[in-house]
């Protein structure tokens, strides 16, 4: 074997992996390689916080589409995903969310000591540069800028009041707070004092890109992990149609997202045994889960006529409220968020119809998915895409949480509040509910699972 040349490899500079290199290169004795497939994060419709549409379907984005979704009408869903230093939170809409504290509670309860809320709340805080100042679930002076939504165009008092006027507490209600559900409010944002985006490369990689023990390699696709007796030794790339290997003392930790995570595991023979010999690659580990739990959050365009015109937003949104459509108690987790921008977006313009005048969006978004999905080789080629089948609404409980979303959206358009953005309904409409929702909900691109 090749004299190694690294303490650690990390495959992918997306979010986990830049903070990783950031991390791991601090101490001064690890030498650290950080690969990523795309290239560095120069363009400026990264930074301008209405340009990241643009690079939808650029080279900075994997482009990966699913398999025909049967309950979405046999449609295939576009999932863009970042190709480049950053990964997606180079491309995304910069929202800061965070799970909801009863999903970490979760975790506890099912024997996982250390992952309730309580025990991650500081690794949260630790993230933050909180515009609003410290408090007992905020904190300033991390590495990752958090405001909320800065963008006054994309505010809206109508949304967040006549939320209130139906029951539920706000404005201006922090979820990142006390408490996520229940309560309308500002989105937060990664977004810079100066008006740019704060990626994990922004906050955590470009800091430390200087360091003499952290090596930063684009345009680096990873096509194998090299296992020796039952250890990860090193890897193998493809960079500039040259095949590479380099190697490691340590470890080799895989950051590739929740797609290609799972395709490079299973092309290095880790992964469910059938599928690995049908595709003609010998098994290293026979792990079933690989590829297995696809989850993903799923959105749904409810459009309004607006009486007045308003500004046009730069922000994609900027306004939520968090509920769960089926127990309104304190406490019970959020299985909606429900989204507002108050005019058609910048951002979307380029992808909008013609309304013939004003427009208001609701963008209701399911965020416990019932429905799961899996991950699958296409073929032993590393260069192919994966077979991707979140399984789309599948689960009849996915397609009910997206009904009550309407009813609530219908209430909150009817209350006095919200009168003067309440034009009519565009979509769905008269149109049959379910007609239009399988017709219509798109990926939110927060897929997850697929690695265990």
């Amino acid at each position: 074997m090749a004299k190694s040349s690294f303490d650690y490899i990390i495959i992918g500079a997306g979010a986990s992996g830049c903070v990783l290199a950031n991390r791991l290169s601090a101490n001064q004795a690890n030498k650290v390689l950080l690969l990523e497939a795309g290239e560095t994060d120069t363009s400026e419709h990264i930074h301008q916080l209405g340009g990241f549409t643009q690079l939808w379907g650029s080279d900075l984005d994997w482009k990966f589409t699913t398999a025909e979704q049967k309950a979405l009408n046999d449609r295939q869903i576009l999932i863009n995903q970042g190709k480049v230093i950053g990964g997606s939170s180079s491309i995304n809409a910069m929202m800061h969310v965070r799970g909801n504290p009863r999903n970490f509670d979760c975790w506890r309860e099912q024997s996982n000591a250390g992952w309730a809320y309580e025990n991650v709340l500081p690794y949260f805080k630790k993230i933050e540069d909180y515009e609003g100042g410290e408090s007992p679930y905020h904190a300033t002076g991390g590495p990752m800028h958090v405001r909320a939504c800065p963008d006054m165009d994309a505010r809206s008092e109508h949304f967040m009041n006549g939320a209130v006027e139906i029951g539920y507490d706000g404005p201006y209600w922090d979820y990142n707070g006390e408490r996520q559900e229940n309560g309308a409010g500002l989105l937060q944002f990664n977004i810079t004092p100066d008006g740019q985006r704060h990626s994990a490369a922004t906050a955590y990689l470009d800091p430390v890109r200087d360091r003499a023990n952290l090596t930063i390699t684009t345009g680096a696709e990873v096509t194998k992990i090299l296992i020796e007796n039952g250890k990860a030794v090193g890897v193998e790339y493809s960079q500039g149609g040259e095949t590479k290997q380099v190697y490691v003392d340590g470890e080799v930790i895989v950051c590739a997202g929740t797609f290609v995570s799972p395709k490079l595991l299973m092309l290095s023979g880790i992964g469910p045994a059938d599928h690995l010999q049908a595709n003609g690659i010998d098994v290293t580990v026979d792990l079933a889960g690989v590829g297995q739990n696809l989850q993903d959050h799923l959105q749904l365009p409810v459009i309004y006529r607006s009486n007045i015109e308003l500004p046009t937003p730069t922000l994609l949104t900027g306004n939520v409220l968090f509920t769960s459509t089926t127990d309104n108690r304190q406490g019970a987790v959020p299985n909606l968020q429900l989204n507002f921008i108050p005019a058609a977006p910048a951002p979307l313009l380029p992808f909008l119809p013609d309304f013939g005048g004003p427009v208001c969006i609701f963008l209701p978004i399911m965020v416990q998915p019932q429905s799961i999905g899996e991950v699958k080789l296409r073929s032993a080629n590393p260069f192919d895409a994966p077979v991707i089948n979140p399984n789309y609404l599948q689960a009849e409980a996915d397609v009910r949480v997206f009904r009550r979303a309407v009813e609530i959206i219908r209430n909150i358009a009817e209350t006095k509040a919200f009168g003067d953005l309440n034009g009519g309904e565009l979509a769905p409409g008269e149109m049959e509910l379910d007609g239009f929702i399988r017709g219509n909900v798109s990926t939110l691109w927060h897929p997850a699972g697929t690695c265990k």
